[in-house]
Order: structure tokens, then C-alpha cells, then sequence
């Protein structure tokens, strides 16, 4: 009787922790975001300048979505570019996380989110390319803080009447409105950038919010019960990369086949593991010749080809500290010299008790994509599903200062001759300088196996060498809180 109501009282207890944490971040207050004109913006390896040849007198611009404030230099180009990249953030009424009650990730999911949007550019380079930039991207609305504001009172309201009465009922997910149309556009538009359009919904869908979507998060959810963590936990950014590494090599889609991740081991590259995973072929994945360019939609979609591709692009991540309670100030020049690089995903990290993926940096402060907005759960599986809420209109900024230490940074390499070019030219960049006495990382011939790294660890510790002991109770200066 006792464990019964136990029970009750904390489905309860889930239920107002589900909701208060859906409207704390459902507001999202309408903030400018300065840019100096005077200094150039990187944003994944693309430099922008926002001031214009004749314009000597103003020194600061303020990013909003208005036509006024983006006639100058490149702006307009960077914000499509950043527009363009997949925003994954908090959703809400979507179907209960596996071992869980939760319909949500609001207040605890921000690292996999973050996870999700380098995995997702990682993808876009794969299947698109850098040069890609979505067609509607320069339409997106700006974030509006009265819509959401009444927006998430209507889910207050709402979600406090379920619970009073005890409904036990999953959410209904009315069917999203149809993706806005250009009038012409269609027409207009060649065969070409239908393909790319169609690649890019079909990307989007692989980060559904279902159980069946190859890279959602209740796949990574699946894989971190695995290895002890639970929906609800706080995920920092090493066990996010391995959840990461996990969730490609084990995706079953055919368009997934030619591409695999690589997660360094204590902060080393071995570059033999690389050239491994380039050329190994995951079991129970098929392998298409024409991997090389991006999947069709499910419907369109032909029978895949017999030929074995011996060449896949892998994913590198790299769990690093880049100081130990904080950020090390010597490590500013490395990470945007990290930044610069077309083939560099980002890095995933934030700020203590944030979690945010860092796209770029203007000076001395990073760019990044927030997570911590709680957005409604999108069909996917629907041909027409909705594509705007994917896509983040406004870029935020954050001191280099205020970074925590523990991140991962993610490159993407396309065949075993890009990453013998990336190695030389990242080994460059990892020289220590005057200030910088060790390296944020390592390259190492060989494999990890000949040095002996793990010795009598088992297998899951080797794998999983972060994941936190669950008896452990001491929170140390490598644990984010995520909240």
C-alpha cells in the first residue's frame, strides 16, 4: 500500500516537475545580440564581414531579424548561413523516453541536444555540403516573447488540469500546420535544389522526436541505459560524444551506411583507428555505392546497390579539458584556430549549469545555438511535416571566460586522404605556442590497443571511460549541471 502511493506521489511529483520546467522554457526573451562591425565573424570555418567599404562612423551592430539592420557587408550572409544549421532544442508531448514516464527533456537534456546539432552539421557536410544554406532561412521569424509568453500560459494551464485529474492519457500531437509556401517558388526552382531540399527534410527527420528516428533522442536515450545513465540524468559532453559514436554505428538506415564516428581515447587521436574506421564496414549496415551523395526521402528512395563502399567518412570526436575549473585563457587562440577550419563541427560544451554547441566567435566571444527553449513535439513521420522550429533565427554570444573547461570538439572526415590532410594540418595547430604549455589534444600513430592504455579495465570502462560511478556522490569540477 505504502509503495503504491509512493508511486502516485511521484508520478505526481514528475508531472508539475515536467511542467514547470516546460514553461521556464517556453519564455524566451526578445535580446539583441551585438556584433562589432570591425571585426570579423567565423562561423564554422566561413568568415563574415559586416562592415561595408564606405562605413567608418559606426562600430557597433545589433543582430535582430529586420530588414534595417542587415545592409552592410556580409551580414545578410551570415545570417543564412547560421540559420541554416539544424537547431535541436527541448520538446515537450512527446512519446515516454524508454524506462521512463517522461514526455519531455526539459531541465536535463540540453547536452544531447547539443550532441544532436554537431552530429546534425557532421550530416550536412556529409550529404549537402558546406556551401548548402536552406532556401528559407532569411524567413524565419524572429523569437516573439508575447506569443510564447501566452504560448507557455496555455500549457501551464493545461498540463496543472491533466494532472489534477489524474489523466493518464498520452499527449494528443495534432497534425502540424503545412511547411509555408513561396508563391512560385516551386516553380521557379530548379531539379537540383528540390534534391537539396528533399536531403535536408529527410536529414531532419533522422533527429525526430520518436522511437523509430535513427539519431532522436529516444535512440540515445536507449543507448545510455546501456551504460547506467536514464532519462532524467545529467549528461556531460565525453559521455554524450561515446552516445553519439553508439548511435551512428548502430543506425540501420541505408543513408547512414557510409558514414561512422571515432571517439579519442584521454584526449589522443590514433590515427590508425581512424584509417580503421574509413574502411570497416559496421555489422547489419548495408553499404551503398553511392553513398557519397545524400539519402533520398523514404518514398523515393531506390533498392541499394550491391557494391561495397570501402571508404566511409567518419566523425571525430575529441573529449578535451580545456583548464581545470575553468577555461584555461591560453586556450583561446587554439579554439579559434579550431573554429576556423571549414571541416571543424564545433565544439559541445557551455557554460557551468548550461549546455549550449558553440558554432563560431567574434573577438573574444564564442557564437553558439541554445537548446534551453522548449519547442512542441513535430510529427516527422508526415510527408509535409513543419521545418521552421529547426532552424534558430538569432545567434546568441558568450565570453570565452564564462566557457566551462569540459567540452568536445567534433571534425568531420570524408575519406582516409582527408584525414592524412587534417592530421597535418590540425598537428600545426596543436604546436605548443608560449603560452600554451600542453596540448588541448593529440595525434598518435598506430592503434590505442598498442599502448596499453586500458590494461586490466573491462570492456564497458574502456568503452565508457567517463561515465560517472552512480554510488558517487562528490560532485567534482568535471560534472555539468544541467538544469
Amino acid at each position: 500500500m505504502e509503495n503504491k502511493e509512493s508511486d502516485e506521489v511521484e508520478k505526481l511529483r514528475t508531472k508539475f516537475l515536467s511542467v514547470w520546467h516546460n514553461v521556464k522554457y517556453s519564455w524566451a526573451l526578445k535580446t539583441k545580440t551585438s556584433f562589432s562591425r570591425n571585426s570579423p565573424v567565423l562561423l564554422l570555418g566561413k568568415c563574415y564581414h559586416f562592415k561595408a567599404e564606405d562605413d567608418d562612423c559606426l562600430t557597433e551592430a545589433c543582430y535582430e531579424a529586420s530588414d534595417e539592420d542587415f545592409v552592410m557587408g556580409d551580414v545578410e550572409a551570415f545570417r543564412k548561413d547560421f540559420a541554416s544549421r539544424l537547431w535541436l532544442t527541448y520538446r515537450e508531448e512527446f512519446a515516454p523516453l524508454p524506462g521512463s514516464m517522461l514526455t519531455s527533456d526539459c531541465g536535463w537534456g540540453c547536452m544531447l541536444r547539443a550532441g544532436q546539432m554537431m552530429l546534425a552539421q557532421a550530416l550536412i557536410l556529409h550529404f549537402l555540403g558546406r556551401e548548402w544554406t536552406w532556401s528559407e532561412a532569411l524567413a524565419l521569424q524572429p523569437l516573439d516573447t508575447e506569443t510564447r509568453t501566452t504560448t507557455a500560459a496555455k500549457r501551464l494551464v493545461a498540463s496543472l488540469e491533466a494532472s489534477l485529474q489524474g489523466s493518464s492519457k498520452p499527449p494528443h500531437h495534432e497534425s502540424p500546420p503545412p511547411q509555408g509556401h513561396i508563391p512560385g517558388s516551386a516553380e521557379e526552382a530548379d531539379r537540383h535544389l528540390e534534391e537539396k531540399e528533399a536531403y535536408h527534410r529527410t536529414l531532419v527527420s533522422w533527429f525526430g522526436d520518436s522511437h523509430s528516428a535513427q539519431l532522436g533522442l529516444h535512440r540515445l536515450i536507449r543507448l545510455g541505459l546501456t551504460m547506467g545513465k536514464r532519462a532524467g540524468d545529467w549528461y556531460g559532453p565525453a559521455v554524450v560524444a561515446h552516445i553519439l559514436k553508439k548511435a551512428v554505428e548502430e543506425a540501420m538506415d541505408p543513408g547512414l551506411a557510409g558514414i561512422t564516428a571515432y571517439v579519442s581515447q584521454d584526449s589522443t587521436v590514433y590515427s590508425a583507428d581512424v584509417i580503421d574506421c574509413h574502411r570497416a564496414l559496421q555489422p547489419g549496415q548495408l553499404s551503398v555505392a553511392a553513398s557519397e551523395g545524400p539519402p533520398l526521402p523514404q518514398g523515393d528512395r531506390a533498392a541499394p546497390a550491391s557494391t561495397v563502399t570501402l571508404d566511409r567518412a567518419v566523425i571525430i570526436l575529441i573529449p578535451v579539458r580545456l583548464g581545470i575549473e575553468k577555461t584555461n585563457p591560453d586556450y583561446i587562440d587554439f579554439a579559434k584556430s579550431i573554429l576556423s577550419l571549414e571541416y571543424c563541427l564545433g565544439i559541445i560544451g557551455g557554460k557551468p549549469k548550461q549546455a549550449c554547441y558553440f558554432v563560431g566567435f567574434q573577438d573574444d566571444s564564442l557564437i553558439y545555438m541554445d537548446p534551453h527553449y522548449c519547442q512542441s513535439f513535430v510529427d516527422v513521420s508526415i510527408s509535409d511535416f513543419p521545418l521552421q522550429s529547426y532552424h534558430c533565427p538569432s545567434p546568441k554570444k558568450m565570453p570565452f571566460s564564462k566557457m566551462d573547461p569540459s567540452c568536445t570538439i567534433g571534425f568531420y572526415c570524408r575519406s582516409v586522404q582527408d584525414f592524412e590532410r587534417i592530421e597535418q594540418e590540425l598537428s600545426k595547430v596543436l604546436q605548443p605556442s608560449a603560452k600554451e604549455k600542453y596540448p588541448a589534444f593529440t595525434f598518435a600513430q598506430g592503434h590505442g590497443r598498442d599502448y596499453d592504455l586500458s590494461g586490466s579495465m573491462t570492456p564497458e570502462k574502456r568503452e565508457w571511460p567517463f561515465i560517472r560511478d552512480p554510488r558517487r556522490t562528490v560532485t567534482t569540477a568535471m560534472d555539468f549541471v544541467l538544469l
